[in-house]
């Protein structure tokens, strides 16, 4: 985590391996759509590199014209688990309860997972009190990195995105969505960031976890 920080007016959080820990379901659920479609599987730290398009965006690449198949296939075993699975990532309902406290930052979830399901799983574990919009895969014309989610995001608030709003996601899609809309990239988790994915891309903050999340927002 760097220094001393200027206070956001907003913050837009990926999902995801952001606020919950996915990969293993998010990894099984594509496990089993790989061996119904007759594709080899990928590995968990494969899914982890290649995971953060929205599925509408990397489903024809993966499945060519089988994509919506693949993808309708997914999206059932991706419900069959995900619910009993769902994990929020250490220190950070601390983290959003802070946030919500301050009542001065205007925060919204801007994610690449199906609508439907985001929406059913910010229910499930009682945070909506915490969000003021929740976007989804397929609620605007594209998805991340295209500027329209975040638009969407934003609709309504006032606020312009530019560096008074930080992006804040664990994938090269966030960081390209925060560069590609003017907002500040605000990288999260341990990934190696100087693998060359990032090249065009660059983080300007890292948060290695919530607990440093919290120490920043201290400083305001």
């Amino acid at each position: 985590m760097q220094g001393r920080l200027t206070k956001p007016k907003a913050i837009l959080f990926d999902w995801d391996n952001t606020l919950v820990d996915s990969w293993p379901t998010i990894h099984q659920a594509l496990k089993v759509t790989f061996e119904e479609m007759g594709h080899t599987p990928w590995t968990l730290e494969e899914t982890k590199v290649k995971v953060h398009r929205s599925m509408r965006d990397a489903f024809p690449d993966i499945f060519g014209d089988k994509w919506q198949k693949a993808g309708e296939l997914y999206q059932e075993n991706y419900r069959n688990i995900h619910l009993d699975s769902l994990a929020p990532m250490a220190d950070v309902e601390v983290m959003l309860d802070k946030l919500h406290a301050m009542n001065d930052i205007y925060v919204a979830v801007v994610s690449n997972k199906s609508s439907g399901n985001l929406h059913k799983e910010v229910d499930y574990i009682n945070w909506k009190r915490f969000f003021r919009s929740v976007v989804g895969a397929t609620d605007a014309a594209e998805d991340k990195p295209a500027a329209a989610p975040v638009l969407l995001a934003l609709s309504g608030s006032g606020i312009k995105p530019n560096e008074d709003v930080w992006f804040v996601g664990d994938s090269v899609t966030d960081m390209e969505c925060a560069h590609n809309t003017g907002c500040l990239p605000v990288f999260f988790g341990e990934r190696d960031k100087d693998d060359g994915a990032f090249v065009h891309c660059p983080p300007k903050v890292t948060f290695k976890n919530h607990q440093e999340f919290i120490d920043a927002l201290e400083q305001f």
